[in-house]
Formats: structure tokens, C-alpha cells, sequence
């Protein structure tokens, strides 16, 4: 195992280095081939690795790489761990990645910067693979910030689109807030433990009961800070309420950029921290409660702006924020497995979702925005097929005993283990969980409505006048200036022809990693539940995170109507979708008609980024200026350099008066000198 987890980790590195400094001196095929190759390894490797912990035959091992820091005290390796929660995260990482990279291939095709573009996706596995073969904290911090990086790069990876820069910005300034709460949570670490090794801090995690520590001058639980100050950080990374801004803004990258990193592995990685250090969480049930209430409000929080959003990867990208928050509510209340689980099987339908998303758009020329589609079933049918799989899989469609699709197993368990969880905290779980799968259920078919059934709205696009224009040389569509006006109160534009465009299926690079990610969706929560949550002793999981196994048992005996309500709410959901935009599609615009309000507080996301702009931007770009303007330049530049040159300039100019050029003036002037001189010396 020990070279083959070398490989999986270093491959990416290597793609990554040949494709970033080659560049387009190896040209596009061959800078493709090496960092897919790569990934495909990575991937190949992985699923032994995997298969292994599940058949019983693996156990947890340490592969040291080299003797990384020695510095009084602080002495670490870097070394790859591999246990059940690593193998778990390796063959999503390396899975969905190699998937996205076969995407790319048709998706960026016409993109001239191909090779930087497979280098950043490359890099950008390779710092997600430190990140979850950590062995101590300082690897893990190493694999957290190069995700950031690499995340900054790729969102940012048009960088002459001014909103594209925007978007990075705001996702590396956000995380770094986060940041410095997981940095904080690591030096109170070491201090209290000695270590930052996570097998000796997870080992005397139990010895902190009863312990305090001061922090901001006042006294606290010592596991409470800790946890805190750690969960800060992956709030940060995992996008939850707070630090939720920047996830919707990074769609402005490519969208297999969406899939990789803000659908299945960078957002994931808060959860899988949590999960890892849980020995830690489980020291503290003022941390616990408070992951699970900041989770819970993110469920629905971001469940409530994905109704309302017309962005087809907004939607998405405000599912995936709440899909989040359903994992971390399952660690709050200590169901970590399930936490897990719906980890694994969100990777599959969401990764699906996004490059589902990707493939409508490139069939309508970049056009995203849903309100002008409509009626493409029949023109991407593999595509529509994949998509309607994504959404069974996202809004949890099964019969309990019989059959259900990977999000009916993994949810359902969150939410039971919450209901049998109990308490204020388990309860307000529970009810936000419920809630927010009606509103999943809703809007993840109701973009499934507005972009595949109905009639072509496709004349009421610009992007689709300018591809006909392009098509024929010449303006083939009278451009309406009130397209993008109609239908800002929610309902659904309806044109009056097709603009003489014809949305194609996408090229099979494109639509066979669909077709993998789609079968994962079907059926990997009917096929690993048993490993995941359904095995009373934990045994898949060998002590890789904590099993409570009282929970598991709760869960087993919860109310009848406990169990069936998931169901219940999807059916609502599914039936209000219906009502809205296939029977009676003027129903949306009357129901913002009546609640405005409502409406437009959800669809400005509860108004956060101009409450952040109030608080934080505005102020800060105010305090900039005055020390640019005044500080700087008023001040330091007067008085410093600038002064300094208008004295010599100054000087200059006065001295030049006394040039006159006259050899009699030079003469008088040195007579008066010698006099002075000689008459100084006289009076000493």
C-alpha cells in the first residue's frame, strides 16, 4: 500500500509541475494525456485501496515521506496516513477530478490556455490529497491553504473577465477569515497537547475534561475553544452561514472548475476535519451544538435562495452550501458516519449536477441563465436523462427496503440521527433538515422543468442571437432590449420561436464522465450503506472517527412517521414544481406578485454581500484611502521624498542665481571668502 499511496499522492505533482512550467511548449494533446493519465493512476489505485477496507483485508498505516520539522519541541514528519476515512476521501477526490479532467477535454476545447488550465486542476488535487492523507495538523494546514490556492487560480482562471477576478478575490479573502480561526485552533493545539501529531492529540483528547483556558481575557471549556476556533476554519472552507459568500460568486470560473472544487472536494474538506478530529468534538457538547446549529441554519438558509435563483450554477452552487450544512449537522449530533456517507454520495450526484449543468450550457452557446431555455429534452437527451438521475439522487427518491437513489440513504440517516439525537439542538436539526428537503425537492425540479420541458425560449438570449449572428455574418434575430426585464418577478419568458439556433449533445468526452457520475448516483447509496451506517459496531470504520453505535440504535427504532416524512416533503416538492411550471406557469409570477417582498429578499441571497459592504467593504476601502490619499501621499510622500526633492529643487534654483558667468564676480566672490576666513582666525 505504501507505494501505491506514494503514486496517488505524487502523480497530481507531477502532472501538475509538467503542464504548469511546459506550458504550450509541449503543446495541448500531450500536456492532456500526462495530467488525465495522471489522474486516472491516481484514481486506479484508489479503489483497491478502498475496496480493501471494505472487504476487512486493510488496516490503518503511516508512510513517512521525510523528516519534515525539527524546532525545539515542534518535531513532525511529513507522512501519508491511509485508514477507512482516508480511503473513503481518496476515491472521491481522485474519482471526481480524473472525471473532471476528461470533461475539460471537450468542455475547454476551444480555450487557448488549456495546458494552465489541466495544471491548476492537477495542482489542485495534489494539495486536496495532502489534505486527507495528513498525519498532523501542520500537512493538513500545508493541503488546506493549496486548495485555497489552487481554488484562487482556477476561479480566477479567465482573469481578463473583471467579475472572474472578483470572484477569486472574494473567495481567497473570505477564506482567509476562516483561516485564521483553523490557524488559531492549531496553535491552541500544540500549546495544550505538546503536538500537533493527530493520532497522540486524538489519543489525549479524553484527558481535557474538566480543563480550562484562557482566551480574550476570560476563562473556557478547553475542548470548546479548540473545537471552535477548528470548526471556524472549515465553516470558512465548507462555506457555511457567515462565510458562505464567496461559494455562489466562484461560479464565475470554468464550470469544471464547479464540479471539482465547489461540489465534491475543496467544500468538503471543513467536513472531513470535523470528522477526523470527532474524538476532539465529542470533548465538548458546547462545540457539538453549536456545529450542529450552524450547519442546520446553513440547510435552510441556502435551501431558501436556490428558489428563487435563475442562474442554473447558482442553483447548483446554493444546493451545494446546503447540502453541506446537512453534513455538518449529522456531526454535530455525533452520526459521523453519516456525516460521511453523504459526503461519498453528494460527490457523485453533485459532481453530476454541475458538469450536467455544463453540458446544457455549451449546448446553448454559454447562455446560463434558465429562464431562457426550455423544451431541450428532446435536443440533449443523454443529457436531460443524467440530469433527471442527479436530481432523484439530490431529492432522495426510494422505498424504504426496496430500492432508493444515493441521496435517499445518506439524508435519510442525517435526518433520523437527529430526530433520535433529541434535545433542543437535535430537534431544530431535524426540523431544518425537513424543511429544507421540501425546498430541495422544489427547486432541483424546477430547474429540471424550466430547462428541459416547456416551450424554446431560446430568441429571448443574447448569447444565442450572437451565436446565429456568428452563424450567418450577419444580425439574424432583432434584438429585444426587454429580454432580460421580462420575467424579473420569477415567471418564465415564453418566445415565439427558436432563434434559429439548434442545441446539439455533447462530444463523448463530455457526456461519458456523465454517464459514470450517473450510475454513482444511482446506485452507490443502495450499494455502500451497509459499510457506512448500517453496521452496529462501526467495524468498516476501525477507528478512523467516532461510532456511536446508542445512536445507530436510536435511529433503527425512530417513529414510522419519522422515517417516511423525507419522502413526504419530497412529494410536496416535486407536486409544487409541477404545479408551477408545467400546469399552471403564471402561478410563480402571482405568487411574487403577492409576497414581493419575500421574493426579492431571497433571490438578494438575505441581502448578505450588502450587509458584509456596509460592515466590512466600504469601511475598509474608506480606511485605504485615507491612508493612501492622506497618510501616504498627503503626508510620508510631502514631507519625505517629495520634500525632499522640492528643497534641493528649491535650492538648485537659488543657486543658479548666483551663476552669472563674469570672472570678476567669481573673484569678488572668493576675495570676500579668504577675508572671512583670515578674519576668523584673527578673532580666535
Amino acid at each position: 500500500m505504501s507505494s501505491s499511496i506514494l503514486i496517488i499522492v505524487f502523480a497530481p505533482l507531477f502532472a501538475a509541475i509538467v503542464g504548469g512550467l511546459g506550458n504550450k511548449t509541449f503543446g495541448f494533446l500531450p500536456t492532456k494525456l500526462i495530467t488525465t493519465g495522471s489522474l486516472f493512476l491516481a484514481c486506479a489505485l484508489s479503489w483497491p485501496i478502498f475496496v480493501s477496507f471494505l472487504t476487512g483485508h486493510a488496516e490503518p498505516s503511516v508512510t513517512p515521506v521525510l523528516h519534515w520539522v525539527k524546532s525545539g519541541n515542534l518535531d513532525f514528519e511529513w507522512a501519508l496516513r491511509v485508514d477507512t476515512l482516508t480511503a473513503v476521501m481518496l476515491v472521491v477526490v481522485t474519482s471526481v477530478s480524473f472525471l473532471v479532467h476528461l470533461y475539460s477535454w471537450g468542455y475547454m476545447s476551444d480555450d487557448p490556455d488549456q495546458p494552465r488550465f489541466f495544471a491548476y486542476l492537477s495542482l489542485f488535487t495534489f494539495a486536496m490529497l495532502m489534505l486527507v492523507t495528513a498525519n498532523n495538523l501542520v500537512q493538513m494546514f500545508f493541503g488546506w491553504e493549496g486548495v485555497g490556492l489552487a481554488s484562487y487560480l482556477l476561479i480566477g482562471f479567465w482573469f481578463r473577465k473583471p467579475s472572474a477576478n472578483a470572484a477569486a478575490m472574494k473567495a481567497f479573502v473570505v477564506n482567509r477569515v476562516g483561516d485564521l480561526g483553523f490557524m488559531l485552533g492549531i496553535f491552541g493545539v500544540y500549546l495544550v497537547f505538546g503536538t500537533v501529531s493527530i493520532p497522540e492529540i486524538l489519543h489525549n483528547a479524553p484527558g481535557l475534561a474538566g480543563s480550562t483556558i484562557g482566551f480574550l481575557g476570560f476563562r473556557f471549556e478547553t475542548a470548546t475553544v479548540l473545537c471552535i476556533l477548528l470548526f471556524i476554519g472549515a465553516m470558512g472552507k465548507s462555506a457555511q452561514l457567515g462565510l458562505h459568500t464567496w461559494l455562489p460568486d466562484a461560479m464565475e470560473g470554468p464550470t469544471p472548475v464547479s464540479a471539482l472544487i465547489h461540489a465534491a472536494t475543496m467544500v468538503t474538506a471543513g467536513v472531513f476535519m470535523v470528522c477526523r478530529l470527532s474524538p476532539l468534538f465529542e470533548q465538548s457538547q458546547t462545540a457539538t451544538h453549536f456545529v450542529t446549529i450552524i450547519g442546520a441554519a446553513t440547510c435552510f438558509f441556502a435551501a431558501t435562495i436556490g428558489t428563487t435563483q435563475t442562474d442554473i450554477k447558482r442553483v447548483i452552487a446554493y444546493s451545494t452550501c446546503s447540502q453541506l450544512g446537512y453534513m455538518f449537522f449529522a456531526a454535530g449530533v455525533g452520526a459521523y458516519g453519516a456525516a460521511m456517507f453523504h459526503l461519498f454520495t453528494h460527490a457523485f450526484f453533485k459532481a453530476l449536477l454541475f458538469l450536467g449543468a455544463g453540458s446544457v450550457i455549451h449546448a446553448m452557446h454559454h447562455e446560463q441563465d434558465m429562464r431562457y431555455y426550455g423544451g431541450l429534452w428532446k435536443k440533449i437527451p443523454l443529457t436531460f436523462a443524467v440530469m433527471v438521475a442527479g436530481t432523484l439522487a439530490i431529492t432522495g427518491v426510494g422505498i424504504d427496503g426496496v430500492f432508493g437513489f444515493a441521496g435517499f440513504y445518506s439524508k435519510d440517516a442525517i435526518l433520523e440521527a437527529a430526530y433520535a439525537r433529541g434535545g433542543e439542538t437535535g430537534g431544530f436539526a431535524f426540523a431544518m433538515g425537513i424543511f429544507a428537503a421540501l425546498l430541495t425537492s422544489f427547486y432541483s425540479w424546477r430547474l429540471i422543468f424550466l430547462t428541459f420541458f416547456g416551450k424554446p425560449r431560446w430568441d429571448l438570449s443574447e448569447h444565442i442571437q450572437h451565436a446565429v449572428h456568428d452563424a450567418h455574418g450577419h444580425d439574424a434575430i432583432v434584438h429585444d432590449d426587454h429580454a432580460h426585464a421580462h420575467d424579473a418577478h420569477g415567471h418564465h419568458a415564453v418566445g415565439d420561436g427558436t432563434a434559429g439556433y439548434h442545441p446539439h449533445e455533447s462530444p463523448l468526452n463530455m457526456t461519458l464522465p456523465l454517464v459514470i457520475l450517473a450510475i454513482g448516483a444511482v446506485f452507490a447509496g443502495f450499494v455502500f450503506a451497509p459499510w457506512f451506517i448500517s453496521e452496529g459496531t462501526g467495524a468498516f470504520w476501525k477507528g478512523a472517527l467516532v461510532f456511536n453505535e446508542s445512536l445507530l440504535s436510536g435511529m433503527e427504532h425512530v417513529p414510522f412517521w419519522v422515517k417516511q416524512a423525507p419522502f413526504i416533503v419530497m412529494l410536496i416538492g416535486l407536486l409544487i414544481a409541477i404545479y408551477g411550471y408545467l400546469i399552471n406557469t403564471a402561478f410563480p409570477a402571482a405568487f411574487v406578485g403577492q409576497f414581493g417582498f419575500l421574493y426579492r429578499f431571497l433571490f438578494n441571497k438575505w441581502y448578505f454581500d450588502e450587509l458584509y459592504a456596509a460592515i466590512f467593504v466600504r469601511p475598509a476601502m474608506w480606511l485605504g484611502r485615507v491612508f493612501w490619499k492622506v497618510g501616504d501621499v498627503g503626508i510620508i510622500d510631502r514631507f519625505g521624498p517629495n520634500g525632499a526633492a522640492w528643497v534641493v529643487a528649491r535650492a538648485s534654483r537659488g543657486a543658479v542665481k548666483l551663476q552669472s558667468g563674469y570672472l570678476y564676480s567669481y573673484a569678488l566672490v572668493m576675495l570676500v571668502g579668504l577675508v572671512g576666513a583670515i578674519s576668523w582666525v584673527i578673532a580666535r
